[in-house]
């Protein structure tokens, strides 16, 4: 992920999409939202909250509501870019700079920023507990400083473990999952601590 210090600094790096870029922080800072650095990303917030960020990829440059199931999209603009995971996130993608029609992004906006000052939002779940799988089990039956170690990590850090074995299909890529870990456990390090 990029880690840029700056909105400039994001879109000088997106060459292909600076054009789209500027006309969107310009529709973005039209309003009163905050502009900040988020993830390495444009995100525009009201009173703290992220309401609207700006991304680009090789074929489109785009915009997240984060809120966006509450938008009523009239005119079907939004998609939900990872059905069955996001709850309340939306995108609308633009392939080109004359996809922008200004006036209704900042209609869209608009309408973002009214649901978040009325406390529209998806509440993010507790997680339920998670089970041990057989092979972590196993793991520190044979290594109790495994064990401590793992007892140490965060519950987010414990779970990503967790579902890293439990979602391998075949006992081998399990067997070889564990393997792999082991040492991250013994350091102490999350799984995907090198990407945060």
């Amino acid at each position: 992920m990029e880690k840029n210090k700056s909105v400039e600094e994001f879109i000088s790096k997106k060459t292909e999409w600076k054009e789209s870029l500027e006309l969107l922080r310009a529709i973005m800072s039209s309003t009163e939202m905050k502009e900040t650095i988020k993830w390495g990303i444009p995100v525009y917030t009201i009173d703290g909250k992220n309401v609207i960020g700006l991304g680009a990829f090789k074929s489109y440059v785009g915009i997240w509501f984060y809120q966006g199931v509450f938008l009523e999209d009239k005119e079907k603009k939004l998609i939900n870019a990872q059905e069955g995971k996001t709850k309340g996130l939306r995108q609308w993608r633009f392939h080109g700079f004359d996809d922008i029609d200004k006036e209704l992004v900042l209609q869209y906006t608009k309408e973002a920023i009214q649901n978040q000052k009325e406390g529209k939002e998806i509440k993010i779940e507790k997680s339920k507990g998670f089970e041990i799988p057989k092979e972590l089990d196993a793991l520190f039956a044979s290594n109790k400083e495994a064990e401590v170690s793992f007892s140490k990590l965060t519950p987010f850090k414990q779970k990503e473990y967790v579902e890293y074995i439990t979602t391998a299909k075949r006992e081998a890529t399990r067997v070889s999952r564990i393997t792999k870990i082991t040492p991250m456990i013994l350091d102490g390090v999350g799984l995907n601590d090198k990407y945060r």
